[in-house]
């Protein structure tokens, strides 16, 4: 199933949607539009950034000297908590609204003004975890839905470049969430196992689009991703939600987002956007034996640091679509990438590789971590 080489469709079995593979586009030649690289050489500290220790923010308030993660209530939050007004309903079916109530923090994930997730330590990678389960703990108490997520890159519209993420949490079920919950839901009622947990067995299985794998994490291309270098980050262990956690699992998840992140890095040798965030099981199920937690991270590149995939015309209208599909390793070698020298830590050492075969082009990393005597090679797209 995996290497099929025409014109196919793949079904994403958490939304249902449908997504269209046209591997024969791989080398069609580009003259679109261009996005401006943003490798910038950033300071350490800014004193026009709002998020940096001890700036003053629209509103007057003054960050803390904070010297590692750093939440605070969003000067400018989409959602209100105290939100009192009321919706009168309408006569026709067609018109509705509902009222929305919640909140929305921002997580710095360091206090240095120049460092994204890959170029954290993994002991600083952990406290960005705590912070995001503790805050999730806390939202939880009050909201059924509590979304955990990061945009990264001004490509991705993120408005500062001090590394951060934010976390809203509310009353309502999202889009996103409420269609995860009825297809995981469903699966499970249909065969008597979790889909996701039996898509992690999978997966490991075939070993064909496995990016990174430790004790308590695994990350794929998933076999429906929709966006180029899209991948999934799946808790092994059977983990529902963010609060449920332990030790063991929040450490080895520092590692797989160290691996990831550093090999999105790798890819076109600069500070790879994405939007990424985590899903889990709402707050207020009686039974959600159906939810794993995981994540998804959704990068806009295409063919270079500076090309773009465009969601536009048949995919905002139709469904998506995409061209790369290739998950199996090639041996011709057409050009050498070293590692991105932007990382300093030394902890991973990256090598990529561009493939072409008949005509069509692959990209392919080979990695090691010295410190747990892990190596991998994976092919992205």
């Amino acid at each position: 199933m995996s290497q099929l080489e025409f014109t196919h469709r793949r079904k994403n079995p958490l939304t249902g949607d449908w997504v269209l593979v046209s591997p024969h586009r791989n080398n069609r030649p580009w003259s679109g539009a261009t996005e401006n690289s943003t490798d910038l050489q950033l300071p350490v500290y800014d004193e026009a950034c709002p998020l940096c220790p001890g700036n003053q923010r629209a509103n007057d308030v003054v960050n803390p000297d904070y010297d590692s993660t750093f939440v605070f209530v969003n000067d400018f939050g989409a959602l209100v908590s105290d939100n009192d007004n009321r919706v009168e309903q309408s006569a026709n079916n067609f018109i509705e609204a509902d009222v929305a109530t919640g909140e929305c923090r921002v997580i710095c994930f360091s206090a240095d003004h120049n460092k994204t997730l890959p170029e954290l330590s993994t002991s600083d990678i952990s406290q960005v975890i705590e912070a995001w389960q503790q805050n999730f703990v806390e939202l939880s108490q009050t909201y059924r839905c509590v979304h955990i997520f990061e945009n990264k890159g001004e490509v991705m519209g993120c408005s500062q470049p001090h590394p951060h993420g934010q976390i809203w949490a509310h009353n309502h079920l999202s889009s996103e969430i409420a269609v995860e919950e009825q297809n995981l839901r469903h699966y499970q009622q249909q065969n008597s196992t979790n889909l996701l947990g039996d898509y992690v067995d999978y997966e490991i299985e075939q070993n064909e689009r496995v990016v990174f794998c430790n004790e308590h994490w695994l990350v794929v291309v998933p076999y429906w991703a929709a966006w180029p270098f899209e991948t999934l980050l799946l808790a092994r262990d059977d983990v529902r939600h963010m609060g449920q956690l332990n030790q063991a699992q929040k450490d080895t998840l520092a590692d797989a987002l160290k691996v990831l992140t550093t090999k999105y890095d790798n890819v076109f040798n600069c500070s790879f956007p994405y939007s990424m965030g985590w899903h889990g099981a709402p707050g207020d199920l009686n039974d959600d034996s159906h939810w794993r937690l995981h994540a998804h991270f959704y990068p806009p590149l295409l063919r270079s640091a500076t090309v773009k995939k465009h969601m536009v015309g048949y995919e905002m209208l139709a469904e998506s679509q995409r061209d790369h599909y290739r998950c199996c390793l090639k041996k011709y070698i057409k050009h050498l990438h070293k590692r991105y020298p932007q990382h300093q830590e030394g902890s991973i050492l990256s090598v990529s590789i561009l493939i072409t075969v008949k005509g069509l082009s692959y990209l392919a990393h080979w990695n090691f971590v010295p410190k747990y005597c892990i190596a991998s090679v994976t092919i992205l797209w």
